[in-house]
């Protein structure tokens, strides 16, 4: 360049090298040969300059295009629906973490695998929990869901109806039952890191639950429709588990019965039975559920919980002091943070007054002329005050 632009400058001859090799490299790069890469000064700048003005400007159109690629097939797949959502509401309690997680866990450590040493090179096993409704069943399963980092395929059996009994859609009666095979279809095409969730199968065909049998084999086979055609999908040793959930009893009312063939094979629990001898546990998630609900009662620590109850109980043995949060907030003792009003007789000075003693709280006094009080404060020496009326009134 300087040669172009000033001809008339002086010139004279520099010897140096103008390759040079860089040794001691670690990596995969094809330029990279025996842990040494070798440099040119003559082609280093041309080859440069075309990475910055072709490889680069298209290395960044290629991910716009994929991140674009991407958005629209989740659009089209729905991807968004299937994200479990657990409820804000719920509550881990002794009575998941006692007797529901293992029941659960145990099956799914068959179905998707364990981690560490317990790792099992096939998998098999489907999940059929049967309860009365408000037992938690769905909510159950999409905490687990969430927890594992699985998609959750939830198929409503009631939009299945008894006349589904292929995993054609083409063959469902309505467009809503045909929602609910696509959504099988996809579950089985996905196959790594889904939790296929078929709710009410008491109202769906025995013969459509039966289509379910090989997946609780070593084979982990099953045969769907992929693209209208007919299509077997081979999940094994993949992160793919089923549960199926239903009530005893159908619309008609009778009982539900689970078919044979199917419950031979497949975990089932009944979540009214497995209660039995957990009475304890079934009473203090009532109480543990209700006391989440107020930010203020919500106990800290689950040990407090079961204090709270020794209590309530009059367990001798239980004691205020061991309550974490009051020793986390300094209100330990009975009467911690507690408000008293105290009557003030007529020879102290402040006759027609009450104070108000709140530990740790300066005292504040509030006649009995004012109408302004705090809310809720009601002196013991008149407990049933009402406000003045005029005399023609009063009754």
């Amino acid at each position: 360049m300087a040669i172009e632009v000033c001809p008339g400058l002086d010139r004279r001859t520099v010897e140096a090298e103008l390759t040079a090799r860089v040794e001691g490299l670690l990596g995969t790069h094809p330029r990279i040969v025996g842990r040494a890469l070798e440099v040119r000064i003559d082609e280093f700048h041309a080859r440069t300059s075309d990475f910055a003005a072709r490889v680069v400007p298209g290395f960044r159109a290629y991910q716009r295009q994929r991140a674009e690629l991407i958005a629209t097939e989740r659009a089209r797949l729905r991807i968004a629906e299937y994200r479990p959502r657990v409820m804000a509401s719920f509550v881990r309690n002794r009575l998941v973490d006692e007797v529901y997680l293992p029941l659960i866990g145990d099956n799914l450590a068959r179905q998707i695998g364990a981690a560490g040493d317990a790792k099992r090179t096939d998998s098999n096993g489907l999940l059929l929990l049967v309860s009365p409704p408000g037992y938690g069943k769905t909510t159950l399963v999409e905490y687990v869901a969430e927890r594992l980092g699985l998609l959750l395929v939830k198929v409503n059996g009631p939009a299945l109806g008894h006349g589904v009994t292929s995993l054609d859609p083409a063959e469902a009666p309505n467009a809503t039952a045909r929602r609910e095979v696509e959504k099988i279809n996809f579950a089985l095409a996905a196959g790594n890191n889904v939790l296929l969730y078929l709710d009410d199968i008491q109202h769906t065909s025995p013969e459509l639950l039966q289509k379910f049998i090989p997946l609780c084999d070593a084979t982990r086979r099953m045969e769907g429709v992929r693209d209208d055609e007919a299509h077997t999908y081979d999940l094994r040793g993949k992160r793919f588990a089923v549960c199926m959930a239903g009530n005893p009893y159908t619309e008609s009312g009778r009982r539900f019965r689970v078919p044979d063939m199917l419950a031979n094979r497949a975990d089932v629990w009944n979540l009214g039975d497995v209660l039995t001898g957990r009475e304890e546990a079934f009473e203090a998630s009532f109480v543990e559920n209700a006391l989440t609900a107020n930010p203020t009662l919500a106990p800290r620590d689950r040990a407090d919980l079961d204090l709270l109850v020794r209590l309530a109980a009059g367990d001798p043995t239980a004691q205020r002091d061991r309550l974490a949060q009051a020793v986390r907030t300094g209100r330990v003792g009975p009467r911690a943070g507690r408000t008293t009003p105290r009557a003030r007789g007529p020879g102290d000075g402040t006759r027609g007054e009450h104070s108000v003693h709140r530990v740790g709280r300066p005292v504040r006094r509030y006649p009995h002329r004012t109408l302004v009080r705090p809310p809720g404060l009601v002196p013991r020496h008149e407990p049933d005050r009402v406000p003045h009326l005029p005399r023609h009134e009063r009754g």
